[in-house]
């Protein structure tokens, strides 16, 4: 069985099949925010999307991670570290990417699981 979480007329923000939940590209609300905080956005927003499928972090298969400027990659990953379950770490990929709006400053996207 096949669910669709936040489903738009492009896209949805997540699908459930057979156990796994695979997160679009979570980007932050407010463009103008630092690194810091637009990490801190999409990664709640990671964090809501596994809620409501019935995962969590401690469930994340892995996270695939956009910058624009590969530069930011340690001051993004003091965010990333800190949220994420260290018993529980991810496979992950990070890369240099231009993104749609030259505000963002990050972009993930995420595979996890459900029981």
């Amino acid at each position: 069985m096949t669910k669709r979480f936040v489903v738009g007329t492009r896209m949805s923000q997540a699908v459930m099949h057979g156990g796994q939940i695979h997160i679009a590209g979570q980007v932050a609300d407010d463009r103008k925010a630092s690194l810091e905080e637009q990490t801190r956005q999409v990664l709640g927003k990671i964090d809501a999307l596994l809620k409501e499928a019935g995962g969590s972090k401690s469930r994340l298969l892995s996270v695939n991670v956009f910058l624009p400027h590969i530069g930011d990659f340690d001051r993004m990953n003091a965010v990333y570290d800190a949220w994420i379950d260290p018993a529980n770490p991810p496979a992950r990929a990070c890369v240099e990417a231009r993104l749609a709006d030259p505000d963002l400053r990050v972009e993930m996207t995420a595979i996890g699981f459900v029981e």
